[in-house]
């Protein structure tokens, strides 16, 4: 699954965001129905005031081990499909994987 784009030292990759959930959680890669892969993502927080957003950032910054400067929303800040922007590389992939079955 080709799941992110890496160039300049950045990583872009999608995200389906799912807002008021139970917990904040990764649960792992998927396909949309556009073909596209996505990373599902789950926070407690409500979709208010910007802060699902911003508890996705320090979700996606813990679990990477970045700081939260490091990750951005590119576009999407107001729909639950965004695509997302890590400083870094191919290998924080690798870190995404094990929070799938660590949370």
């Amino acid at each position: 699954m080709n799941a992110a784009k890496a160039a300049a030292g950045r990583l872009r990759f999608c995200v389906k965001l799912t807002p008021k959930a139970g917990r904040d959680a990764i649960d792992g890669w998927a396909t949309d129905a556009a073909g596209r892969a996505v990373l599902k993502v789950r926070v407690s927080a409500p979709p208010f005031d910007n802060t699902a957003n911003e508890a996705l950032v320090a979700l996606i910054a813990r679990t990477l081990e970045v700081k939260r400067s490091s990750i951005r929303i590119v576009s999407g800040e107001t729909s639950r499909t965004k695509l997302v922007e890590a400083v870094g590389d191919r290998t924080l992939l690798s870190r995404l994987a094990p929070a799938e079955k660590a949370q």
